[in-house]
């Protein structure tokens, strides 16, 4: 199980932060897919292994459940989850209590969530939201001014999608209301 979650850490791991690598995911259909988006990477492993695929998996849920409740930082969970497990299953196989790790590990949660709530700081200006929107689209102030104008229009609980275009340019449209594909 552990060499799943290391494999999944490991393919995750490279995309981390603003200089981190592209992965080439194969796909049973059509071109493979070029990307740095972490959610994407984890979500494409598949290991034949049946034990080595359901450390994967944990690790897979790690990162989604990250990507549901944060929208970011899921390679940052990925790591972390991965260097848990490694401690955890050797402190496990040297004869430590399973019950007594998880509730250490569930205190350093709480402890680092607090500490973390502490030091926040809402991004709330529209510079400050084109800075993060940049700093997600590797570097791109461009994409990163459109996201700000794109949320600057349908505010904090507005739904933003992104789609493949006709053409080369990246543009903006906003559509009023409701629409069904």
């Amino acid at each position: 199980m552990l060499q799943g979650v290391d494999l999944l850490a490991n393919a995750v791991a490279i995309t981390m932060g603003p200089k981190g690598r592209t992965v080439i995911i194969e796909q049973s259909w059509g071109s493979p897919k070029v990307t740095k988006d972490d959610v994407t990477v984890a979500k494409s492993i598949d290991l034949k292994d049946k034990y080595k695929n359901i450390g994967a998996k944990l690790v897979q849920d790690v990162a989604n459940n990250t990507n549901e409740e944060a929208g970011d930082g899921t390679t940052t969970a990925t790591v972390l989850a991965c260097s848990t497990a490694k401690e955890d299953f050797e402190k496990i196989s040297n004869g430590d209590n399973p019950v007594e790790i998880r509730r250490g590990v569930m205190l350093v949660v709480d402890a680092v969530t607090a500490e973390l709530k502490k030091q926040s700081k809402p991004v709330t200006t529209p510079e400050e939201i084109a800075q993060v929107a940049t700093i997600s689209a590797n570097g791109d102030k461009e994409i990163g001014n459109i996201i700000s104008d794109a949320m600057k229009k349908v505010g904090r609980k507005g739904v933003i999608t992104v789609k493949d275009g006709k053409t080369r340019n990246d543009e903006l449209e906003i559509i009023e209301d409701m629409k069904f594909d």
